[in-house]
């Protein structure tokens, strides 16, 4: 067998980076709603056949690392032939949580079986349930929404019509799901596309000895990587602040233990705390994803992010535990909240291996509000969703970044004037919060303070964290200032619970405060 000139594996490599990154144009500019349009809540990537990752887009980490579990479902659950499309949200069959939809693609070539599998994801405003927008505390998952099995949405190239209007008829915003339901069926068609050019410039044969070669490499540069760590066993713990029933504070405790000879790395999540009765409980492909993301962050960013990347990790999350909750619990918060708080943990692990490599906390909360009621203007149902971005924790060389978001959401803030023309709402404040980051020799960023006025009577939710549990400085340097949400009636202001739901008034004042990240390092 001839060697792969190592060109080849880079274009290929550049090549299902750039689809993936296409597919996520496509959809974004299709979709309907500002989530998905404004915020870049979504993620796409490219699959070998044996459902592999071999290439992410530059989309959200909380998606990239669980979709393998969900195309592995989709796959061992249905024959998929050409022009099928399976649909998916089912965070007990690797999803994350159920406003999280994936559509999962077979992309043929001349072969009866598919080369490539091409996958979209994207949060959904609203997926029914119990609270507009999907994301408020309950007590099992049936509560959550409609919870999607793997079947399939298109069949041989036209729409299933039935299953839409299951899931149409199951949702508050069905005229936005079925826009952003189509967007991301167009997306998976513009992979199929793309990698149906790609494979007429390489044969099939090929094609998996070049995906092979980038799980390899992904794996040497991981292997790399900690063979430079010092060997030995390293814990640590953080909290989530409660579970919004009055129980907490929820720890989750690492103990990650690394071997420098085998370039090997065991991380173990036994110690953690139990699952919850609320929707703070993460699956087990969030706290697997979280894992591949800190692991990821630690690499170049030549690095490819494929399969190969966490072949030298052991992974152990006992089940039944906040980090690998069994059905029915239920998991809205847990791929929000946990995953930042998976991160943390690991993080401060890390800290104590490459100290002058990890970066203060930062915020730790996705700060997710939700809202949703009949918008006047229209006389009709809308549901908003947004994550509220926070303070970056400062790092071993620079401060921190005020008002971003971080770690396992990478997505954006929506501009003002697309939030007021979608929404029954005006932006009274919006700004830094400033010296909420923690000091330091580098300061942490700051939260961000925003102000909502609802021009409706709605149905208002609340799912964050860190509203007690301040984010750790490292290195000497103080702690990020934990967030505050309150509202305004009547001019008198009331601090509600970082998790729940209320009705408020036409007229109500919604501020939400965040939290600024660590500091690092001592400042004297």
């Amino acid at each position: 067998m001839t060697e792969i000139d190592p060109i080849d594996v880079s274009t290929f490599q550049s090549a299902t980076h750039s689809i993936a990154e296409e597919m996520g144009a496509a959809l974004r500019r299709t979709a309907f709603s500002p989530n998905i349009k404004e915020r870049r809540d979504y993620s796409c990537a490219i699959f070998d056949r044996s459902g592999q990752v071999i290439a992410m887009g530059d989309h959200m980490p909380v998606h990239l690392g669980s979709m393998p579990m969900s195309v592995k479902a989709a796959v061992d659950a249905l024959s998929l032939g050409r022009g099928d499309i399976a649909i998916l949200n089912d965070p007990y069959r690797g999803g994350t949580h159920l406003p999280d939809i994936t559509m999962v693609m077979p992309v043929f070539g001349e072969e009866q079986k598919p080369v490539f599998y091409a996958a979209a994801r994207a949060h959904h405003a609203d997926v029914g349930g119990r609270y507009p927008g999907s994301m408020g505390l309950c007590s099992e998952i049936y509560q959550e929404g409609l919870r999607i099995p793997p079947v399939k949405i298109v069949r041989g190239g036209m729409l299933d019509d039935v299953v839409m209007e299951i899931l149409l008829n199951n949702v508050r915003t069905p005229v936005e799901r079925e826009g952003d339901v189509k967007a991301q069926i167009g997306a998976c068609c513009v992979g199929e596309m793309r990698l149906g050019e790609l494979m007429r410039k390489y044969e099939p044969e090929m094609i998996q000895r070049l995906a092979q070669e980038l799980f390899d490499y992904s794996e040497r540069l991981t292997r790399a990587e900690l063979r430079r760590m010092p060997a030995g066993e390293f814990e640590a713990e953080d909290f989530l602040d409660d579970d919004g029933h009055g129980h907490g504070p929820i720890g989750i405790r690492v103990k990650l233990t690394i071997d420098p000879v085998a370039g090997s790395a065991r991380v173990d999540f036994s110690g953690s705390d139990a699952q919850v009765g609320s929707s703070l409980n993460a699956v087990l492909a969030i706290t697997y994803s979280a894992v591949y993301y800190v692991f990821r962050s630690l690499l170049p960013a030549y690095a490819p992010a494929t399969a190969g990347l966490m072949r030298p990790i052991t992974l152990i999350a006992p089940a039944g535990t906040i980090v690998n909750a069994r059905l029915p619990a239920p998991v809205a918060g847990g791929n929000v909240e946990t995953s930042q708080r998976i991160v943390d943990v690991l993080l401060r692990a890390l800290a104590a291996i490459v100290p002058d490599r990890v970066p203060a906390a930062s915020c730790g909360t996705m700060t997710n509000l939700t809202i949703g009621g009949v918008d006047p203007r229209f006389d009709r149902p809308f549901a908003y969703y947004e994550t509220t971005a926070g303070g970056m924790g400062a790092r071993p060389d620079r401060d921190g970044i005020s008002g971003v978001h971080t770690h396992m959401t990478n997505s954006l803030n929506t501009p003002i004037e697309a939030l007021e023309y979608a929404y029954p709402f005006r932006v009274v404040r919006y700004g830094y919060r400033h010296g909420s980051g923690g000091r330091g020799r580098f300061s942490g960023g700051d939260g961000l303070v925003r102000e909502l006025e609802l021009l409706t009577d709605a149905q208002v939710t609340l799912l964050a964290d860190r509203q007690k549990m301040a984010p750790y400085g490292l290195q000497g340097g103080s702690d990020g200032m934990p967030g505050c949400v309150s509202v305004l009636h009547d001019g008198n202001a009331e601090r509600i619970p970082g998790k729940c739901s209320l009705s408020a008034v036409k007229g109500d004042v919604i501020r939400v405060e965040t939290p600024g990240g660590g500091g690092w390092g001592s400042s004297t």
